[in-house]
């Protein structure tokens, strides 16, 4: 899972990236692009890891990148960097003191949403271009896509992002194009260390996915070793850290769950869509896995901490035999039979 953060200046994107990767720089850096790799923190990696005594522990991963400052003429480089990622967290400023305006949420995030929306629709037109050259040239036409394009500059020119259209933000014959306003997105409300109270921004928390966090006393968090962090979190009232908030809600935000194996004297975690087939999950591992898929067996996380042991979870009839078209829950521990 990749995740670009944006937002305007001053809003804290920079304290909100330290709080999420614990990656610091001095601060005459910060307007350079930085990206950091985190593991994904998970209890039932933890356990299993004691149950199987492995030589290696594997958690999940997730990548955030923050680009380049935006406000400048390197804008549209700006949103090049972020294309690929899979959703945005967008920054926004809910903070006022020495120096700032009072918080104007609502218009702040609009600000950056329409930049995402105008962007969108620049590449929109410049493939109709193409198009009718090609249409001039005798060239053959997706009659599909040229609708599908015609409808994003519809929602486009409306001022309204493409994520509020399902089939289009889904649609196959689109996802080359990696619409920006078409991406999922969490939008980060920046708070004051003293007020974890979301904004009164009925327009936006209504329609949007929002969580808010304190970005300078979380930042402060994360420098922290282990004991002084509980301290911590105790006296300001904070019952998960913000990197542990803002992964859960990702998660749910793309629909993503995890699964586990331990093969090779390893367990691992494993990031898949839910939905996902015992098929298609194979391939995640490796593609030969899918090739000579023959069966999965699966046991359920509950299951096995309920049986103590995989023995005993086989014993009681916990351990399914599972084909391809079987749904991977989340939590589910599975070892793949194949033969290539």
């Amino acid at each position: 899972m990749k995740l670009g953060i944006i937002g305007l200046p001053r809003s804290g994107k920079s304290t909100i990236f330290e709080a999420l990767t614990k990656n610091n720089l001095p601060e005459g850096h910060k307007a350079e692009k930085r990206i950091a790799t985190i593991q994904v923190p998970d209890k039932r990696v933890d356990v299993l890891s004691e149950i199987y005594k492995p030589k290696k522990t594997s958690y999940a991963q997730v990548e955030y990148l923050l680009p380049a400052r935006i406000g400048e003429k390197k804008d549209q480089q700006i949103w090049t960097r972020v294309r690929d990622c899979d959703a945005l967290v967008h920054v926004v400023r809910n903070f006022g003191g020495y120096g700032f305006e009072k918080p104007t949420s609502y218009d702040d995030f609009r600000v950056l949403d329409q930049d995402l929306i105008i962007s969108d629709l620049g590449v929109v037109e410049k493939r109709l271009e193409h198009v009718d050259l090609d249409k001039k040239r005798g060239k053959k036409i997706s009659q599909e896509e040229l609708s599908l394009l015609h409808q994003c500059v519809k929602h486009l020119e409306n001022d309204s992002p493409l994520r509020n259209y399902t089939d289009l933000a889904s649609a196959d014959i689109l996802k080359g194009y990696s619409f920006l306003s078409a991406k999922p997105v969490l939008v980060l409300f920046n708070n004051e260390d003293d007020d974890d109270r979301m904004p009164e921004v009925a327009d936006l928390t209504s329609k949007e996915n929002c969580l808010v966090i304190r970005g300078k006393l979380e930042q402060e968090l994360a420098q922290m070793s282990l004991e002084e962090a509980e301290e911590f979190l105790a006296e300001f009232n904070i019952t998960a850290s913000a990197m542990d908030r803002v992964i859960k809600r990702s998660y749910e935000l793309l629909s993503l769950i995890s699964f586990f194996t331990f093969v090779e004297n390893e367990v691992k975690a494993w990031t898949i869509k839910k939905e996902t087939t015992a098929l298609d999950s194979a391939e995640v591992i490796h593609t030969d896995m899918k090739k000579g898929f023959i069966r999965a067996e699966v046991v359920s996380y509950e299951n096995l901490m309920e049986a103590g042991s995989y023995k005993e979870a086989r014993k009681k009839g916990n351990v399914k035999l599972e084909g391809k078209t079987y749904k991977v829950q989340d939590g589910d521990i599975i070892t793949f039979r194949f033969n290539v």
